[in-house]
């Protein structure tokens, strides 16, 4: 019997780990980006006084606005949103939270952000960075939904208390913002391609020309922002083939 070892490789582009292979670096496309529309360390690192010019993420997904012609963030489907708070003032005790059947270990009154985000990770239906938690110890909590629920309109939470002192404490959970809903009209809900290379530019500047990759290969889980390949609507470009 002839048995042949089986190998695999990937080849990256320096600074650029979200690209699976070189296929299409010859069809980039030059465009103008509107530099306003990208936020500060989602998008963006701030300069320094050795180096002054700010630096603009590869591999961030874009849409072009119908209106002024310039590329923007991709306006992807909107990610759920859900506050929970603590009422009533306890002083002492735990509550849990349920999702999707699934429920926590306890979790103390005065918890932190950090502290609720692991509980919810213990869960067998939430992976890291399904769930990322803000807030003050004590709530209330922000719990934005990403990951594998990235732009899905999921369940809503709810929460069970044992908690002691205060007036008549208790947990609440509200949807503050439903997922699955396009953030915009006005073109960048269209997803055009990924910018294919670190863009420098100064604190003072509006826009910025910037190739476009528009065909290649794609390792979703390194590019700069979350992204998901099933959330891009029909009629969006789909000259790309992902690695989940």
């Amino acid at each position: 019997m002839d048995i042949q070892p089986y190998t695999s490789t990937e080849t990256l582009a320096v600074g650029r780990p979200w690209l699976m292979s070189m296929l299409g670096i010859e069809a980039n496309q030059t465009i103008t980006l509107d530099l306003t529309a990208f936020d500060e360390t989602l998008h963006w690192s701030e300069a320094s006084k050795y180096q002054p010019e700010r630096k603009l993420k590869s591999g961030i997904p874009l849409g072009k606005n119908a209106t002024s012609g310039l590329y923007e963030p991709y306006a992807a489907v909107t990610n759920e949103v859900q506050t929970v708070t603590v009422t009533g003032g306890p002083t002492g005790g735990t509550f849990t939270l349920t999702y999707s059947g699934q429920t926590t270990a306890a979790i103390a009154y005065n918890a932190t952000a950090a502290a609720v985000q692991t509980a919810l990770e213990a869960l067998s239906n939430v992976n890291p960075g399904d769930i990322t938690v803000t807030g003050n110890a004590g709530g209330p909590y922000t719990l934005t939904f990403g990951g594998q629920y990235l732009g899905d309109n999921v369940a809503q939470l709810t929460a069970t208390a044992s908690l002691t002192g205060g007036s008549t404490p208790g947990v609440t959970v509200a949807t503050t913002t439903a997922g699955g809903t396009a953030t915009a009209s006005d073109g960048t809900q269209k997803f055009a391609g990924f910018l294919f290379t670190e863009v420098s530019f100064y604190p003072s500047s509006t826009k910025a020309g910037a190739p476009l990759m528009v065909h290649g290969q794609i390792d979703v889980a390194k590019l700069p922002v979350a992204f998901d390949p099933a959330d891009v609507p029909a009629g969006s470009n789909t000259q790309f083939v992902y690695k989940v």
